[in-house]
């Protein structure tokens, strides 16, 4: 399953000067803020999204169009430790998950799971990374 959308909920969302962020916002479009089922956890300086089948569970962030997606991808994959060149288990994995757009509109979109234990990673009850 492919898709050239990409739903960020840390450090590549608007306002932080990183430069994986700032190839994000050159090379996507931005369509909204979006939310999807999930618990986040601060894991040390940033966030990450564990899946959560309770629909209180709800995780806060940006959705994009990738306007190149299968580079973009692997750029982020990159960036995030996954896929095949890393030793498992990495950190995080990415995966297709259904997002909310603001606005009502649902969609399947990319997005990068955390991928080891959160027993004793302090939880961002909020959803919002920002309001840590």
């Amino acid at each position: 399953m492919t898709s050239d959308l990409l739903f960020v909920y840390g450090t590549l969302m608007r306002g932080f000067d990183h430069p994986m962020a700032q190839l994000l916002s050159r090379s996507a479009d931005f369509l909204g803020e979006a939310r999807c089922r999930g618990r986040l956890y601060l894991i040390k300086h940033y966030p990450g999204l564990i899946l959560s089948a309770d629909p209180a569970d709800v995780v806060f962030g940006e959705l994009y169009r990738l306007r190149q997606p299968d580079a973009l991808l692997r750029e982020f994959d990159m960036y995030e430790a996954c896929g095949e060149e890393f030793a498992a288990p990495t950190e995080y994995i990415r995966q297709m998950l259904p997002v909310t757009l603001d606005g009502g509109a649902a969609s399947e979109a990319w997005t990068f799971i955390y991928n080891w234990p959160v027993a004793h990673q302090p939880r961002i009850a909020s959803g919002r990374f920002l309001e840590k």
